[in-house]
């Protein structure tokens, strides 16, 4: 649920009223929760890749293609899981806008769709009560 434009502002006052306060301990933990997040699933994707191989390489020896087929299918789905991760894990100095769903590509472009659905919601409430 996106928070209302009254929410984004108060939010962002906080933030501002953060670094003014302390800029030293804000700049540690923008974005610190999101980037350990994706860091520690990128580890858990390479060691299921590892899985993967082990599984694949026991199916060849046990000469049983199916467990080799599972294996291929674990490691091709933490391959994604860590390709992805690393790509969406935010770089130390960067900081995350308030209230983008963490592409950072196309802020802009995200917000107005929102606005945008946001002010027909609003609008069919207010047909709706009067």
């Amino acid at each position: 649920m996106p928070l209302s434009e009254h929410e984004q502002r108060m939010l962002e006052q906080m933030e501002r009223a953060l670094y003014a306060e302390d800029p030293k301990f804000a700049t540690a933990l923008e974005g610190s929760g999101l980037r350990t997040y994706t860091r520690r699933r990128v580890y858990q994707a390479v060691a299921g890749f590892l899985v993967g191989i082990a599984l694949l390489m026991a199916g060849m020896v046990a000469q049983q293609i199916w467990i080799s087929v599972v294996g291929f299918l674990v490691m091709l789905g933490c391959a994604v899981l860590a390709v992805t991760g690393w790509r969406k894990a935010p770089k130390p100095g960067e900081r995350q806008a308030a209230g983008s769903g963490g592409d950072s590509r196309r802020p802009r472009q995200r917000r107005t769709v929102m606005n945008r659905i946001e002010q027909r919601w609003q609008r069919r409430r207010d047909e709706q009560g009067q």
